[in-house]
């Protein structure tokens, strides 16, 4: 199926699913960028939307609400994209001192943070495209449809296992 057709059943999914301020933050806040991310990096590289939310909602440090623009959910593991305008979060030091401590409980909270420039997405998606498929590659391996295994939930220690077995690049086995 084509792009259009696919993000515009997505998009109204979500829209459909949602109420208050959740539906307005996603009315608000998927834009050009955001939009520009699923043409050019995100349907270049899956071919399809199965497990990423738009302006998905999470909690910060402080207990409140907060949208991420993008959260791709894949099993246990959580990665979060965000497109970085230099509008929204580079004039105002204590915008940008807020959104580094957001990415940072992120991170703290094992969710795997991707920050992206949109001036690069716009100027060089290609390097784009290139740098998150380096990033989800141990991760895209596994994923072959939406009933696969891996969407299930993983343990803690099965989550673990998998990190260490992604980082040191080989396999674990039983002592």
């Amino acid at each position: 199926m084509s792009f259009e057709l696919e993000h515009e059943k997505w998009i109204m999914k979500h829209f459909s699913n949602r109420r208050g301020e959740r539906r307005d933050a996603l009315n608000r806040g998927h834009g050009y960028g955001n939009r520009l991310f699923v043409e050019k990096i995100w349907w270049m590289l899956m071919g399809h939307f199965v497990g990423l939310h738009p302006e998905y909602e999470v909690k910060d440090w402080r207990g409140r609400s907060y949208f991420v623009d993008f959260m791709w959910i894949l099993g246990g593991l959580r990665f979060v994209f965000e497109i970085m305008d230099y509008g929204s979060h580079g004039q105002d030091r204590s915008k940008y001192r807020l959104d580094m401590n957001r990415g940072l409980f992120l991170q703290s909270q094992d969710y795997h943070v991707i920050n992206i420039s949109l001036d690069e997405l716009k100027e060089n998606p290609s390097l784009v495209l290139a740098m998150v498929r380096s990033i989800l590659s141990p991760y895209l391996a596994a994923v072959q449809d939406e009933r696969d295994t891996l969407y299930r939930k993983y343990r803690k220690i099965e989550r673990q296992l998998m990190r260490l077995a992604i980082r040191n690049n080989r396999m674990l086995h039983p002592a």
